[in-house]
């Protein structure tokens, strides 16, 4: 009978000194109680544990017992007496057990789980975890920040509750988890602050810098893939409270504001290998990124911060973090970067950004960020919102940073649609140069012609692909009919067009209306061709593929091709009409001109 058993080893060891327990004796004592415990003997095992005879026994092989304990905890039900005694146990265990030796068989236990018994092996252990640190003296910062990183690193593996349904649902409890890990560290972190209460000259910096440690990987997991929106319907977010509580620790600690501000990162590890390196470097930088996130954007400890940074500080100070946000593809993340990038954009005042800011390599590759977004994001809601940023941020600059960032994304965007929509702009900040009292010398005379070199442009001359860069010469066109509407030739003292206007003929006007005349010859001879042989593929039930654009769409019938070829040739002609009233406008001011001189 495994009682049987147990009492007999344990009445050999009662003989013995605590210098003589043999290896032989450690394996049957956990032999032994484990046959208990799968025996259901869980009641004879505690009161051996509790016998005062069995004190040193117990203390030197009780954590044996650790494991098999688990186990058992776990296939009880909740509500089950059997279940209620082996808690006991553990209890008693964390009283009674060498700290040491216990400390390490709980972090065993812990690193030894997976799956869906993480989080509950985790929250089972925290308490007796958390008794046998306070007794640790040696080595006591190391050991709480070695429990708190193991803990943080079996958790990272599982899947973040990100929409309402999940985080309601905590299938592996890890929202539950969280805030009990949290819970745990409070302890260590009013320690911590009565240490430095009772001095202002608080040197020992082991403990507060594990719990930095802790927050840092707490930010990175779960809280910069968690949703921290408030949803309706959850009365208490427990990721908005996780994150409350490490914002809470952080300030307690007086960390908060030179984690925010000052980019203070702790003690980084010196490594060898550059490969650990950049990935410690990475890691910190994703985690002050959400840090900004939860006080910028979540206003979590924003009432602790003194009102005395101005908003383009506010914004230097958090471009590192938006620009490292963007460069993510996942969801929970861009629309963090992006929220981050409005709520800083929207402190500010229009046209107040000094153009200085564009020296700074995070001002020009933050746009180039918001463009791929634009361009390549799959998900349309943020491909919306990162063009309403992106006009945010051109807003925000003066007429100079203006007139400098529209060069800049024409030659970098590398996307028609984006070059039209930067065009656009280019036109609203000329009209709004030749309508204000004072002078605008960047988007007028000398400044403005560089500008439209750029802009009337075709990058392949008569070659272009006019249907892939139609948004972009429609936009030309149009800043074009208006340049020669709004300014006068007779004068020419605004906008400076009609000097250049040889150019603009030489470099855009010509070299368009020869691929105009090319594109449309083609595509009308691809339309007869495909009419000719319409009946032959109806017939045959043909279904091929087309091109257009460099882009191969497939399955598509001769009736859908045909409807793809008729759209283009009316791309083709809007373009023409508009060119046709350019050169028409051109036409009629020069005559007007020659008839004044006359």
């Amino acid at each position: 009978m495994a009682v049987d058993e147990l009492q007999a080893i344990i009445q050999r060891c009662q003989i013995l000194e605590e210098a003589d327990f043999k290896g032989e004796d450690f394996n049957l004592f956990q032999v032994a109680g484990q046959k208990c415990l799968e025996d259901g003997y869980a009641a004879q095992l505690l009161e051996v544990i509790q016998n005062e005879k069995n004190k040193v026994i117990i203390k030197n092989m009780g954590w044996n017992l650790i494991s098999p304990l688990v186990r058992c905890i776990f296939l009880y039900k909740q509500e089950d007496d059997k279940r209620e005694l082996c808690l006991r146990i553990l209890d008693q265990l964390a009283q009674l057990c060498n700290p040491k030796e216990l400390f390490l068989g709980l972090l065993e236990q812990i690193e030894q789980t997976s799956g869906e018994q993480v989080c509950q092996t985790v929250m089972l252990l925290l308490q007796p975890l958390q008794t046998v640190l306070l007794k640790l003296q040696n080595k006591k910062a190391y050991s709480v920040g070695l429990s708190l990183a193991m803990i943080m690193s079996q958790l990272a593996p599982l899947p973040v509750p990100y929409t309402k349904q999940q985080i309601q649902e905590d299938k592996l409890g890890l929202c539950q988890c969280c805030n009990a890990v949290v819970d745990f560290a409070k302890l260590f972190v009013n320690e911590v602050v009565k240490n430095m209460e009772k001095s202002s000259e608080y040197n020992d910096m082991e403990l507060k810098e594990e719990l930095i440690k802790f927050c840092m990987k707490s930010l990175k997991y779960p809280l910069l893939t968690a949703q921290l929106e408030q949803l309706e319907g959850i009365e208490e977010h427990p990721f908005r409270h996780f994150a409350a509580e490490i914002i809470a620790i952080l300030w307690n600690i007086r960390e908060l504001i030179p984690l925010v501000f000052l980019h203070h990162k702790g003690k980084s590890p010196q490594w060898e290998n550059q490969e650990f390196a950049d990935l410690e470097r990475k890691d910190c930088a994703d985690s002050l990124a959400c840090l900004s996130y939860l006080v910028f954007v979540q206003h979590f400890g924003i009432e602790c911060f003194p009102v005395v940074f101005s908003p383009s500080y506010l914004l230097l100070c958090n471009m590192t973090h938006i620009e490292v946000l963007l460069k993510r593809t996942e969801e929970s993340m861009l629309s963090k970067g992006l929220d981050l990038s409005e709520s800083c954009l929207l402190r500010m005042e229009d046209n107040s950004l000094l153009h200085h800011y564009l020296e700074l390599r995070h001002f020009i590759n933050v746009p180039q960020d918001l463009v791929k977004i634009m361009t390549i994001c799959p998900m349309e809601h943020l491909r919306k919102k990162s063009l309403n940023i992106l006009q945010l941020f051109i807003d925000k600059f003066d007429t100079e940073g203006k007139y400098t960032l529209f060069r800049c994304l024409l030659k970098t965007s590398n996307h028609a649609g984006v070059e039209g929509y930067i065009i656009k702009n280019i036109k609203d900040q000329i009209h709004l140069s030749l309508t204000k009292e004072h002078d605008n010398i960047w988007f007028t005379g000398h400044h403005l012609i560089s500008l439209l070199d750029l802009v009337l442009s075709l990058p392949e001359g008569a070659e272009t692909d006019l249907l892939q860069n139609s948004d972009r010469i429609m936009a030309s066109l149009n800043l074009l009919r208006y340049l020669v509407i709004k300014d006068c030739e007779s004068d020419n003292q605004q906008t400076g067009v009609w000097t250049t206007l040889a150019k603009i003929e030489q470099n855009f006007l010509k070299p368009l209306r020869v691929g105009l005349n090319m594109s449309k010859a083609h595509y009308e001879a691809e339309i007869k061709n495909k009419k000719e042989n319409r009946k032959e593929a109806q017939s045959s039930n043909t279904v091929c593929s087309v091109t257009v654009s460099g882009e191969k769409i497939p399955a598509m019938t001769p009736g859908m091709q045909l409807q793809v070829l008729h759209s283009a040739l009316f791309t083709f002609d809007l373009i023409e009409s508009v060119l046709a009233r350019v050169e028409e406008l051109i036409e009629v001011k020069i005559k007007a001109v020659v008839d004044e001189n006359s």
